[in-house]
């Protein structure tokens, strides 16, 4: 079982992911987070085996929530989304850790399934 926790500020992709999950068998939601410290929180107490994480947070970003994760738990997946393509992303969004950026259009159940 592929346990993921979806971090996200807006409720609308959370709901879309959450369907996305739930539609692979394999695969559960064991939590969700609006920001990047809750993030951080949230992967402590549900230990998911991959996290789908918004790169814009209100607090502190998906990157440094990524890094943040990782020094505790590195075996995580993290998957940076955002709706941004790939050369407008922030510099250091590539090397936080995060084992791939996919844009919110493009996730799909066979981009899940692919990690």
């Amino acid at each position: 079982m592929a346990t993921v926790l979806i971090v996200d500020d807006q409720r609308p992709f959370r709901s879309v992911a959450r369907a996305l999950v739930r539609s692979l068998p394999e695969w559960e939601v064991v939590g969700e987070a609006s920001t990047g410290l809750d993030a951080i929180d949230q992967a402590q107490a549900v230990r998911p085996a991959v996290i789908l994480m918004d790169i814009y947070l209100p607090d502190i970003s998906g990157i440094e929530a990524t890094r943040r994760i990782l020094a505790t738990a590195p075996s995580v997946k993290v998957v940076l989304v955002s709706s941004y393509a790939v050369e407008d992303l922030p510099p250091d969004a590539l090397s936080c850790g995060a084992i791939r950026y996919i844009r919110k259009d493009d996730l799909t159940t066979e981009q899940l399934r692919a990690l």
